[in-house]
C-alpha cells in the first residue's frame, strides 16, 4: 500500500507541540463519544515529551484512555532511559488514567520475552485510535531502523542490534502501527532535514512503511523542512 502523506509545517516547536496535543485531545473525545474508549500509542523522544506535558495540563476524560507504547528500551523498570518513565514523569503520573489502562512494554524481561508478552497485551485491540511517532536523523521510527526493517508479520518484534544504544529493544511492527485510525509523526530540528528529504523522495526509510488507510500526518517545524536547504 502506498503511503498517503500530509505535511504540516509550523513556525516554532512550541506551536507544533500545541497543535499535536490538541489533535490528540480531539481524537480522544471523538473515540470516547463513538466507542466509549480511546486507544493511543505513545512515542519516545524530546518533542513528544513536551506534548505529553501539554496533555497533563489539559482536561480530558482520562478514565476512558488506554495507553500503549510504540517501542521500549530493554532497561530496568523505572530507568530514566525508558520511554514509559519519560511519559509517566511528564504526563501519565499526573492524571487520572487508571493504572491498569497504561500498558507499558515489559522490556525488562529482554527482547524476546517482552515481545511475546506485549503481543498478548495488544491482541484484544483490533485498531488503535491514535498513533504518535517520532522520526530519527536516519529516518527510523519507533525502533524500526534503516537496513534492519524486518519483513515480519508479527505485531511486536524483538530488537537485538539497534544502531544506537541500547542495542536491545522491543518495537511494534510497521504493520501493527499501521492498524490505526490516525497516525501522526512529529519531527523538529535541522538535523532531521536529510531524513525528511529522503522520505519525500520516496526513499526506503522506515517511516515510509507505516501505511494506515487514512494516511499519515507529519508535523514539522520550519527548521526540519528540507525545502529551505535541500
Amino acid at each position: 500500500m502506498a503511503q498517503i502523506r500530509r505535511w504540516h509545517i509550523y513556525p516554532s516547536v512550541a506551536e507544533l507541540q500545541t497543535h499535536a496535543a490538541r489533535a490528540i485531545l480531539r481524537a480522544a473525545a471523538q473515540a470516547i463519544a463513538t466507542r466509549g474508549r480511546f486507544h493511543i500509542v505513545l512515542a519516545g523522544g524530546r518533542t513528544p515529551k513536551s506534548i505529553y506535558a501539554r496533555l497533563a495540563a489539559a482536561g480530558a476524560d482520562w478514565p476512558h484512555w488506554h495507553v500503549f507504547f510504540g517501542d521500549e528500551r530493554c532497561r530496568p523498570v523505572g530507568d530514566t532511559l525508558r520511554n514509559d518513565r519519560a511519559a509517566t514523569d511528564s504526563w501519565l503520573g499526573r492524571v487520572a488514567i487508571p493504572p491498569d489502562q497504561i500498558h507499558g512494554i515489559p522490556a525488562e524481561h529482554g527482547p524476546r520475552e517482552a515481545a511475546r508478552r506485549y503481543a498478548a497485551t495488544l491482541a484484544p485491540v483490533h485498531r488503535f485510535d491514535f498513533v504518535l511517532l517520532g522520526l530519527g536523523e536516519d529516518g527510523h521510527t519507533a525502533s524500526l531502523f534503516p537496513g534492519t526493517l524486518p519483513a515480519a508479520a508479527a505485531d511486536v518484534l524483538p530488537v537485538y542490534d539497534a544502531p544506537k544504544p541500547p542495542p536491545e529493544r522491543v518495537t511494534l511492527s510497521a504493520g501493527r502501527l499501521s492498524r490505526a485510525r490516525q497516525v501522526a509523526f512529529v519531527s523538529t530540528g535541522e538535523e532531521k532535514r536529510l531524513a525528511i528529504a529522503a522520505w519525500r523522495r520516496g526513499d526506503a526509510v522506515p517511516a515510509g512503511a507505516i501505511t494506515p488507510p487514512a494516511g499519515v500526518d507529519i508535523l514539522l517545524d520550519t527548521a526540519a523542512w528540507p525545502d529551505r536547504f535541500v
